[in-house]
């Protein structure tokens, strides 16, 4: 049976590499918009477009908040350009949004859809803030898979990847809630990279679903690669669908991961507690030190596979 889910996001390019993905492989409930790769205006117009050439405008779409917690907002344009989702000529959207505003929307999904799963892959700004709001929330929420941190560095600062980093206060109260964690962040995800040759094969399905894709990884990939050097873009969010879609696409070990919040030069840094993965691995984790694991992190990702599953899913769209 497919997971009942919610995406929250902040769309950008990789956004709509989740949102596709979720669109045929779970029962996707929603879609929550928040601040992050562009203003919340953009994410949400963005969004919009999304379900509009992907056929897929039965999936509510509900607007979240506009700036972190307690900071200013950061975006990313050079990476995403102005827009967020610059690159393909897409028609404006004429789909309109849900009436209640995101965190409403997440918190009276999870009354009435069992086994609620949560996919954040932008700040986790609407997330803490209906934690805030409701703190029995965690008991409605089967789990939660997101696309932030990193076990190793940062690409925003050296310690902090850029969703963590928009809004650290929001993704400590999300870390400390209880709900069961599945964190995917850049250390495994820059193992899965938009490559020439995979963003030929997403070109020559030749679909408008796919033409619009191509377009994006294109233009991602340009600026994904001047930060990085790598080879193309990193697909950073719809790994957080395929965690929990394919258990052999990610591999991961439990940890405690803790958010730094108030250091001046490591705000958004995860702090990952990986002390037991050693050398002599079994008796490394016999000796566990430290607090007990509140995620699990992903430290493996196999590339092949999770374009073998991305492309046969991506032919299936108008």
């Amino acid at each position: 049976m497919k997971l009942n889910a919610i995406i929250d996001c902040d769309p950008g390019h990789d956004d709509v590499m989740a949102i596709l993905l979720a669109g045929r492989t779970m029962n996707l409930c929603g879609i929550t918009t928040v601040h992050g790769n562009a203003s919340l205006e953009n994410t949400t117009y963005n969004a919009r477009q999304v379900v509009e050439f992907a056929d897929l405008t039965s999936v509510p779409i509900a607007k979240g908040n506009a700036r972190p917690l307690v900071r200013n907002p950061q975006y990313a344009p050079a990476v995403h350009g102005e827009t967020g989702l610059d690159g393909p000529n897409m028609a404006p959207p004429t789909v309109a949004l849900h009436p209640r505003n995101a965190v409403d929307f997440i918190l009276e999904s999870s009354h009435t859809i069992p086994d609620l799963h949560l996919l954040p892959i932008g700040p986790l700004t609407n997330i803490a803030a209906a934690l805030n709001l409701d703190p029995t929330l965690p008991q409605r929420v089967k789990q939660i898979s997101l696309m932030g941190g990193s076990l190793t560095w940062g690409n925003i600062t050296p310690a902090a990847e850029f969703n963590i980093y928009c809004d650290p206060e929001a993704a400590h109260v999300v870390f400390t809630s209880g709900i069961p964690i599945k964190m995917i962040g850049l250390n495994a995800t820059h193992q899965v990279l938009a490559r020439p040759e995979y963003r030929r094969r997403v070109r020559s399905i030749g679909s408008t679903t796919s033409t619009h894709v191509a377009d994006m990884l294109d233009f991602y990939s340009r600026g994904e690669s001047g930060g990085t050097g790598l080879e193309g873009g990193a697909m950073h969010d719809p790994l957080a669908v395929a965690a929990l879609i394919d258990p052999e696409i990610l591999t991961f070990e439990p940890m405690h991961v803790a958010v730094e919040y108030v250091g001046s030069r490591t705000a958004g840094m995860t702090l990952c507690d990986g002390r037991h993965l050693g050398t002599d691995f079994r008796a490394a984790k016999a000796r566990r030190r430290g607090e007990p694991p509140n995620a699990e992190v992903a430290i493996i990702a196999n590339e092949k596979r999770f374009w073998e599953l991305f492309l046969d899913i991506l032919a299936t769209y108008p």
